[in-house]
């Protein structure tokens, strides 16, 4: 039942005419009372609009079946406002790794050594997108998602025209960092974007999704880059990621707003306007006040959650781990493949691999699909630890891959090259695992705050990604491929160990979390999905 509120102790507004005429005993004219909101009249208002009022009666809320609720949106609008954002997160991504390539060939042309040309055409960039992934995703939650895509994938296009267009390292350097810093919105807000309009049973095949085509953008910047480069030259890599971006910015105007607490707010205001009622107040745990409270709380909330939150430092560090092993791989990979009698453009081609890996994990989702249905029928609340398959699976098949791969390339004689790419294919399931499955518990366990939790986890990635490629051939070259190799299968090795931590402790350590017990809070009091995650 709502509350009823007690307009009749609203004060009578008077004018100063008017009391000024009552000071005067010569004059008399009417007391103008302005109207008293009926709450009947608001109650109806609440009921046409889909919003009710929370148990308390201080605030008013979605109700579960609001129309308007991102997660009540029409089917044909999800895929459309999902598929842009997620083909954007694909090509960003691509044009990151792309750098690569780019780098072997302008840095004949700029007269540089060839870790100065990775650090300016690849490093730069993520360092870039490490800046924006602290800035940016705690905004979005703040002040909404929409506008942030739209602006910085138009600028995002102009950066990358600057990139090819000014004839010196300068225009490159100043161009790269800011296309990364600005990549960092499709990068890191997607995710919040995918919880925003999809519940737990649906998120799972979105997150998936994201990350397989994340990574793939990974494995095929390579690729593509080497032949636009061979072909029409480097410039023409940055040309043809600028006219791309500025066609997917034409396509966002038609994209919605999708941060629910926002558009809760513009509901409630509506309603105050239609109602005369002031006092109403929308349930809004991301209101910031003004932009010195955004900057001292949220903007910093990233960094605190990567330092206080456990399952935040071990997630993020394990996936950033995972995530540059792609970025190392694209320095580390052509010299072996040449010398197995690669040409110097074919011998990307084994990235083709890690993209058959990471459309495998479908077969997991599929199984963690099964297992959401089999929670639903028997009634049993659904847990983030419920769906921690794939990176249970994930984990040990990293460690195998990586163990396959570095004792079957030279200087190992005598090995065909079709063996160590199979144990690429594993690498490549593993890695997407581990993406999504980690960024999806990461959703399920910090849901309103879960893009601040995914930028937590962008700051270590862009940071790794940005020093593994520096190191790559120098280590590489230095102890030799087998032996560098097998460091990283050791590395692997060790996070054999998290999975059954998570599944067994998970829980209790979300609930000794501030931050997740209070956003499945928020997330319960809001009323949509109201019977789990």
């Amino acid at each position: 039942m709502a509350p009823i509120v007690d307009v009749l102790s609203a004060p009578s507004v008077i004018s100063n005419s008017h009391s000024a005429a009552m000071d005067s005993p010569r004059v008399s004219k009417p007391i103008h009372i302005s109207p008293m909101p009926d709450q009947a009249n608001i109650q109806s208002l609440l009921d046409e609009n889909g919003l009710e009022y929370t148990p308390d009666g201080e605030f008013i809320r979605w109700s579960a079946s609001n129309k308007h609720h991102p997660r009540n949106w029409p089917i044909a609008r999800k895929i459309y406002d999902s598929s842009l954002i997620i083909f954007l997160d694909l090509f960003t991504t691509a044009i990151s790794t792309a750098g690569s390539s780019a780098a072997d060939h302008a840095r004949y042309e700029f007269g540089i050594e060839k870790t100065l040309a990775l650090f300016i055409f690849v490093s730069i960039y993520l360092l870039g997108q490490m800046v924006g992934g602290i800035i940016f995703p705690p905004y979005s939650e703040a002040f909404g998602r929409k506008n942030l895509y739209i602006v910085s994938t138009g600028f995002y296009s102009v950066f990358c025209v600057m990139v090819g267009v000014v004839p010196s390292l300068a225009g490159v350097v100043v161009g790269r960092f800011f296309s990364g810093f600005l990549s960092a919105i499709p990068t890191i807000v997607v995710a919040g974007s995918i919880e925003d309009m999809f519940n737990s049973k649906h998120r799972v095949w979105l997150i998936f999704l994201w990350a397989m085509v994340a990574n793939m953008g990974l494995a095929l910047g390579p690729i593509m880059s080497i032949y636009i480069t061979v072909h029409l030259g480097w410039q023409w890599v940055f040309y043809i990621a600028a006219i791309v971006t500025a066609v997917i910015t034409i396509f966002l105007f038609g994209i919605r707003e999708s941060r629910p607490s926002l558009l809760l707010e513009r509901e409630v205001a509506k309603i105050r306007k239609e109602s005369g009622n002031n006092t109403l107040q929308a349930l809004n745990p991301d209101s910031t006040p003004d932009i010195k409270t955004f900057v001292r709380i949220a903007l910093f909330r990233p960094i605190q959650l990567f330092f206080t939150e456990p399952i935040v430092f071990m997630v993020a560090t394990m996936s950033a781990v995972a995530f540059a092993l792609i970025y190392l791989f694209t320095e580390a990979l052509p010299p072996i493949y040449e010398s197995m009698g690669f040409s110097s453009t074919s011998s990307c081609l084994p990235f083709i691999a890690i993209c058959i890996g990471l459309v495998s994990g479908l077969l997991t989702r599929i199984q963690d699909h099964r297992t959401i249905v089999k929670y639903e029928e028997q009634g049993i609340p659904l847990k983030p630890e419920h769906k921690l398959l794939g990176f249970s699976i994930g984990a040990p098949v990293l460690a195998v891959g990586l163990w396959w791969f570095a004792w079957t390339i030279p200087p190992i004689a005598d090995v065909h090259w079709i063996v160590s790419t199979v144990a690429l294919v594993l690498i490549g399931y593993a890695l997407n695992e581990f993406d999504s499955v980690l960024a999806g518990y990461l959703a399920d366990s910090y849901l309103s705050y879960a893009a601040s939790g995914f930028a937590a986890l962008s700051l270590i990635r862009s940071s790794m990604s940005a020093a593994f490629p520096l190191f790559a051939r120098q280590m590489y070259e230095g102890l030799g491929a087998n032996v560098a190799s097998s460091i990283l299968a050791a590395l692997a090795t060790l996070f054999c160990i998290i999975p059954p931590l998570f599944t067994k402790y998970g829980e209790q350590i979300r609930a000794r979390s501030k931050f997740a017990r209070y956003s499945l809070q928020v997330y319960e009091e809001n009323g949509v999905d109201k019977n789990g995650y």
